[in-house]
């Protein structure tokens, strides 16, 4: 059933925030909806309400605008789920939005090209940076977007994967023949490592791990420290292949075109601030995941520079089967492929595998 505005937004009501009422009467509210499928403990959801919602007015009034935005917050899927979340602000659910564009691989190829470019940023600010420029300056990127009716203020980004195992990984080789927990999309990395993939989403993988389905999960640190997944796999190999960004901050094309040429522009400057203060939120919150996991048993240990180097070079070409399946489509992916590549590199980034160079 598709998804509407009308069908969904009795749902909302225990989350909806007081209108904003202004005294001066002069002043015009314009009401608007910011959701997400996901709570705002989540680093990529949490600055949709302390960046956009509670700054918003504030800027508005700093810059003499005679607008106020009344806002109906509806977070931690009231009104959607994790699969609608690009459905959702393209067809009005919700006027703004957080997109997962990691569940849309289909509609939004270009916003994963991370994770067929592995150990290829080396921050999360720099990864967020790049995939900003891009959703800037090039005219796919930003076509992806707009076929999808939406447009993109800011993106969002994870800190990189590591290995949690119930075993060390004393070298590449201890991996050979292991199950280990994961999203579909990290399928190629341990399949280079001659271990399989059991596709898992978060709240199976304590369990799965605690009855022996699996031998460890692959996994970001900020994910893996809620879900305590070091009391079933305490062995934790710190790889980090590399932060990656996976959708953003979005608003409906109709709702963004009839607003006000002064709240368009203060919507798209905190759409930057939204990916500045996410970017903060993960390198905090990595802090305090590690510490809390070492404090809580778990035995860490860094895979060798040498290793990592190895397991990026031996994971299937992606940068080319990427590029080929889009091509087949008819998108010119291999330039847009050389800017991505060049943007990081052009930002400090260090690539362990040239991508852009195999394809």
């Amino acid at each position: 059933m598709k998804l509407t505005r009308r069908t969904l937004i009795a749902g909302a009501a225990a989350t909806v925030a007081a209108p904003y009422v202004h005294p001066a009467a002069a002043q015009e509210a314009i009401k608007l909806t910011i959701a997400s499928s996901h709570p705002v403990a989540i680093p990529w959801v949490e600055p949709l309400k302390t960046v956009v919602v509670e700054k918003s007015n504030k800027q508005l009034e700093a810059a003499g605008s005679k607008y106020r935005i009344a806002w109906t917050e509806a977070f931690g899927g009231s009104l959607y789920g994790f699969q609608d979340t690009l459905n959702a602000v393209a067809n009005g659910i919700t006027d703004i939005g957080w997109i997962g564009a990691l569940w849309e691989p289909a509609k939004l190829p270009l916003q994963n090209i991370m994770y067929s470019t592995p150990f290829t940023t080396n921050s999360v600010k720099q990864a967020v940076d790049v995939m900003n420029v891009l959703n800037d300056k090039n005219a796919a990127v930003q076509k992806e977007w707009a076929d999808n009716k939406v447009v993109c203020f800011g993106a969002c980004v994870s800190d990189g994967y590591h290995l949690f195992t119930k075993f060390p990984v004393n070298s590449l080789d201890d991996m050979k023949g292991k199950k280990m927990l994961g999203a579909p999309v990290c399928a190629p990395w341990i399949q280079a490592l001659g271990a399989t993939l059991v596709v898992s989403g978060l709240p199976q993988m304590y369990s799965q791990l605690q009855t022996g389905i699996a031998d460890g999960v692959i996994l970001i640190a900020t994910g893996a420290w809620p879900l305590k997944i070091h009391e079933v796999a305490p062995f934790i190999t710190e790889v980090d292949t590399g932060p990656l960004t996976f959708g953003g901050s979005a608003m409906n094309t109709a709702s963004f075109t009839k607003m006000p040429p002064d709240v368009q522009k203060v919507l798209r400057t905190l759409g930057r601030e939204y990916s500045d203060e996410n970017a903060r939120l993960i390198g905090v919150r990595l802090d305090v995941a590690m510490k809390g996991m070492v404090a809580g048993g778990a035995k860490v240990a860094k895979m060798p520079e040498a290793d990592r180097k190895k397991w990026a070079m031996s994971i299937a070409p992606l940068g080319k089967l990427w590029v080929e399946n889009l091509e087949k489509r008819g998108i010119q992916a291999k330039p847009i492929l050389a800017e991505f590549m060049d943007t990081v590199r052009q930002r400090g980034g260090k690539p362990l595998r040239d991508w852009d160079k195999e394809a």
